[in-house]
Order: structure tokens, then C-alpha cells, then sequence
């Protein structure tokens, strides 16, 4: 057990990343095996490779602790070797954020009960990095000073209608620059006209589910709130670190029910605050996106290739994002188009058509066509 100052909220601070999405949207470089976080999407470096570097920058290797599900840990220990093996946290089955956060929390907590875990995801990108982490200290250190949970909700950038949204209310207090708000509510994704009325009205953040909380606190409110997951979560608490470990985890998370945070916890707790970021966020989720984050060339072509030996040229060719490795691709005469091309598989697709990549994943469940998922 940790023995730390209850005045220095840092040396208590512990960063939790969940890296158990699939990005389906992201297809055909995100594949249910290798999802859009362990592979190189908008450089060389992945999604997650980057989020451990900025993890690291508020707290050593040592306390971050990674929930993946099973499959993926191969790719965890392989991108991000200086994580103690640990700290990783395989999860037997997919059972949504409520259960991979309350058991992230679980081993936080036996390691230190003092705790303060910053919860992030691992497959979005970060614009001005300086005040995102300052942004997330700020509510560590509210979190542990306050005893209370804290959502870091994201300024509206437009009227998003793919997010939901947190309403707040006044403010009750500052952290080192940040205004700490009353939680009003959480609201379920909008229709075009109410996310205008949500970006009028001022008070309407994004929530894109970056959440910072005492563990011991967010125990108690599972406790509170889904007392059946909290009876999961403490057994597999019992067992970490003993020889017990896989076999608990097995067992607990073939038990208990496929819940959200935000459903289980989040829209019931009375004790969260919430302080809005403005640091530039995106969640990464579809290749249009892809190419608004992308560097540009001359003809504001987004040509991204992950391989030395591949090639691009193009003719009267402009605003297309090409997405490739060691194929030479040529294009002539296109606009806007999606381009990915994979070893096994090739995307031609307007930008404006980007989420419909969706329905190629959903057409080849159907056909069981497994080998392209």
C-alpha cells in the first residue's frame, strides 16, 4: 500500500486508459482485431502511442494502468513497454465503460487508497496540449481537495449532433485558473436544432467521457447507485494481484450486465462537478475527420502513408485524403474522395459518405465474411 501526503494531490494521481473500442467507421484499417487505437491513423504513431505520451507527462509509467479487452494486450505491452504488466488489465468479455472503469478503480484503489484516477480513452487526438493537461490537473486536484467527481466537459466547437451533451450551472469555485461548475444534467444526443439551441444557450458542453474522481469515492457511488456491478467490482478487487486473478475476472465479467458509465453512475450521482476544457479535441471517429486533422499538400490532398516503399501521384487531384502503405497510388482528376487501401481491402468514398463505412462492416457481419473484419 501507497503511504502519500494527503496535500499533494499529484503524488496520488493515477491515469486510467480504456482501450477496448473497435472504430468501425475506421475500417478497413481498424479491424476488430487490431481496432483504430493500436494502428497508425493520422501519422506512424498510433492513437494510443500518443495517448501514453501525454499520459506521461502528468504522472510516471508506474501509475498508469491500461483496461483493454483480452485480445488486445498483446498490442498494449508491445506499443507501451513501460508500463508495468501489472497495471494492464485484460477483460474477459466486453462489458461496456461501467465495469472497465469500476474495475480499473478497484485496483487503483488496493494499490493506493487515496487515489485520484484521471479516466481517458485512448483513440482521440489533443490540439494544444499544454492547456489539456493543465486542464486535467486542475480537476485532479479539485477532485482530491473537493472529494468529488469531475467531469471535464469540452466546449462546443459547433452544433455537434454524434455527442452527447452535460448542462451546467453556476459556478462554485476555481482551480488554478479553472471555474469548477454546478452539474446540472446529462443529455442524450440531439437533433440538429436542439445542438444549435445547446450552442446558443452557453451552458451545454460536449461529453466526450473525461471523467476524474477519488477511487474510494467512485466505489462508494457504485455502492450507491448499481450496487450489482459494485458486488463485481469488489470480488475482482479481492482477488488482484493474487493467483485467483484470471480466474475472478473470468467469472465476474461473464456476471455482471453490459452497462455505461454515464447510465450507471454519471446521471445519477449528485456528487460531480464539472470544468469545461478548450484544448482542441477530436474523437477520431471516421476517415472525414481523418482528413480535417491531416496536413495538407499544395492541392489540400491529406496523403498519409505508413510504409517507405509506397508512393503517391496525382493529377488534377484535390481535398482527398489518401491512405496508404507501400502501393504506389495514382489519382486523376478526383475530388474529395476517401482512398484507403490495405492488403486486403480498398475504400474509394466521398467525404461525405465517410460514416457510411459503418455499413460496409455491418454488410459483412451478415455475409459472415470474417477474414475482412
Amino acid at each position: 500500500m501507497v503511504q502519500t501526503s494527503k496535500s499533494d494531490y499529484l503524488k496520488n494521481t493515477y491515469i486510467c486508459l480504456l482501450a477496448g473500442g473497435t472504430g468501425t467507421r475506421l475500417w478497413p484499417r481498424s479491424r476488430k482485431q487490431t481496432p483504430k487505437q493500436f494502428v497508425p491513423i493520422l501519422s506512424r504513431r498510433t492513437l494510443f502511442q500518443e495517448t501514453i505520451a501525454r499520459a506521461e507527462k502528468i504522472v510516471p509509467p508506474e501509475r498508469i494502468f491500461v483496461a483493454a479487452n483480452k485480445d488486445y494486450i498483446d498490442d498494449v505491452r508491445r506499443q507501451s513497454p513501460q508500463i508495468p504488466r501489472k497495471n494492464i488489465i485484460g477483460e474477459p468479455q466486453k462489458k461496456n465503460t461501467a465495469m472497465a472503469m469500476g474495475t480499473a478503480a478497484a485496483y487503483i484503489h488496493k494499490r493506493n487508497p487515496q487515489a485520484v484516477i484521471i479516466n481517458l480513452a485512448t483513440d482521440h487526438q489533443i490540439g494544444n496540449l499544454t492547456t489539456y493537461i493543465n486542464t486535467l490537473k486542475a480537476a485532479a486536484k479539485t477532485a482530491f481537495k473537493q472529494n468529488i467527481m469531475v467531469s471535464v466537459g469540452l466546449v462546443p466547437e459547433f452544433a455537434h449532433t454524434g455527442l452527447g451533451y452535460i448542462e451546467s450551472g453556476k459556478k462554485l469555485s476555481q482551480t488554478d485558473g479553472f471555474n469548477v461548475l454546478k452539474m446540472k444534467g446529462f443529455k442524450e444526443k440531439p437533433d440538429l436544432k436542439t445542438a444549435e439551441k445547446f450552442l446558443k444557450a452557453g451552458n451545454y458542453f460536449w461529453n466526450a467521457n473525461n471523467y476524474v474522481y477519488p477511487a474510494q469515492l467512485l466505489l462508494e457511488e457504485f455502492k450507491a447507485h448499481a450496487p450489482d456491478i459494485y458486488k463485481n467490482i469488489i470480488a475482482v478487487k479481492k482477488a488482484a494481484g493474487t493467483f485467483r486473478e484470471k480466474m475472478v475476472l473470468k467469472k465476474e465479467f461473464s456476471k455482471v450486465r453490459s452497462e455505461s458509465f454515464d447510465i450507471a453512475i454519471s446521471e445519477k450521482t449528485k456528487r460531480m462537478v464539472l470544468i469545461p476544457g478548450k484544448f482542441g479535441w477530436d474523437d477520431v471517429g471516421d476517415w472525414k475527420s481523418v482528413y480535417d486533422l491531416s496536413k495538407k499538400d499544395k492541392d489540400k490532398n491529406a496523403i498519409i502513408q505508413g510504409d517507405d516503399e509506397g508512393e503517391y501521384f496525382g493529377i488534377d487531384s484535390t481535398n482527398n485524403l489518401v491512405h496508404f502503405d507501400d502501393q504506389l497510388i495514382v489519382t486523376v482528376g478526383v475530388d474529395n474522395l476517401i482512398i484507403v487501401d490495405t492488403d486486403d481491402a480498398l475504400v474509394v468514398c466521398h467525404k461525405d459518405k465517410a460514416q457510411d463505412i459503418k455499413k460496409v462492416v455491418e454488410y459483412l457481419k451478415e455475409k459472415n465474411k470474417n477474414k475482412f473484419l
